[in-house]
């Protein structure tokens, strides 16, 4: 007998979250995160996620990018050895740590003090509980939601914090913008990810911008020819020089998607069918047999979309994390705890 239709959204998430229990059971043994599991704090901090979605969702009300920086923001940190809150370290000179962020890969990442605001809301009720790279897993999962993007993923919990900065592994980690198919394959199957998942993830790049220092290259001295023409004089005029510096201060930059630039959505997979890729390695993605099919197939149907979105995405949150008695709880997340 068919479900009524009030009842359908609801049996589509109970699906959702059958399969990702299933699913997170699966991953936890492939990749070394058995120490994490849902509801982490039901009784060391009982409000610790409810907490977390307050706080992005107040921090989205009064600056609606940082939804998108929590999506760049696990990403660099997962990708670079484990999900460790590593990239939130700042520089200290006193004990020679070297902040990731001081990376140029790191070039144009902003908000991290706002993950202090939600930490200082944790703190508050449950001190030294609720570790940085645990906050940074649920924001990003709470901002994909805000961002329209799915709105029940299963996000494990139970991550500790690094003690040490990954500053020297940053450039060999993180993949290029103008990378080959088959490198940023490699770099994500490093963490359990395949073809399909890549592409879901790179979709992440419908929410945001690109700062012209990364796009000129494909726009001088002529446009590529992979560019859609129309495309390619739009972002001259967004960017109007080969000469574009790395100046946060005063940066030029395009947005990813031009229809729906704040919403996490497939308009990413169907700008690459028409050559509207920005970054040289999104549109190798359209033309590579190992990752074009499953372009084509996100881009007529955002649903597939934004399943295969949340399941890569927890999938990639769950890479290499400290748990157990390794790292720490950090007090501060900019800091490593005082001994």
């Amino acid at each position: 007998m068919g479900l009524s239709s009030s009842l359908v959204p609801v049996a589509s998430a109970l699906l959702l979250f059958c399969c990702f229990t299933a699913w997170n059971a699966a991953a936890a043994a492939a990749s070394g995160g058995g120490g994490l599991r849902l509801n982490y704090y039901s009784e060391s901090c009982p409000r610790a996620e409810e907490i977390v979605k307050e706080q992005v969702r107040r921090l989205y009300e009064e600056h609606g990018n940082t939804a998108v920086s929590w999506l760049r923001a696990l990403f660099h940190d997962c990708t670079v050895k484990s999900c460790d809150a590593s990239l939130l370290l700042e520089t200290d000179a006193a004990t020679g740590l070297v902040s990731e962020q001081a990376s140029p890969r790191s070039f144009g990442m902003r908000n991290f003090k706002y993950v202090g605001a939600i930490k200082s809301a944790l703190e508050r009720e449950c001190p030294g509980t609720v570790s940085c790279a645990d906050i940074l897993a649920l924001a990003t999962r709470d901002g994909a939601a805000m961002l329209g993007g799915p709105a029940a993923i299963p996000m494990r919990t139970g991550r500790r914090d690094a003690t040490e900065s990954q500053y020297g592994e940053v450039e060999r980690y993180i993949p290029n913008h103008n990378d080959t198919v088959s490198a940023v394959l490699s770099r994500f199957a490093a963490m359990g990810l395949g073809a399909e998942a890549v592409v879901a993830l790179l979709g992440a790049h419908s929410v945001g911008r690109v700062h012209c220092s990364n796009l000129v290259a494909r726009l001088y001295p002529a446009v590529d020819a992979g560019m859609e023409p129309a495309y390619g004089a739009y972002l001259r005029g967004r960017c109007p020089t080969a000469d574009a510096r790395e100046d946060t201060r005063d940066v030029a930059y395009a947005r990813n998607d031009r229809a729906t630039p704040m919403v996490l959505d497939n308009m990413y997979h169907k700008n690459l069918l028409k050559g509207r890729g920005l970054l040289l390695v999104d549109q190798r993605l359209a033309s590579d047999p190992r990752t074009a099919p499953f372009v084509r197939r996100m881009a007529a149907d955002n649903g597939y979309f934004g399943e295969t979105f949340a399941a890569a995405l927890v999938r990639m949150s769950e890479n290499g994390p400290l748990t157990g008695g390794q790292g720490e709880v950090r007090k501060d997340c900019r800091f490593v705890n005082a001994k």
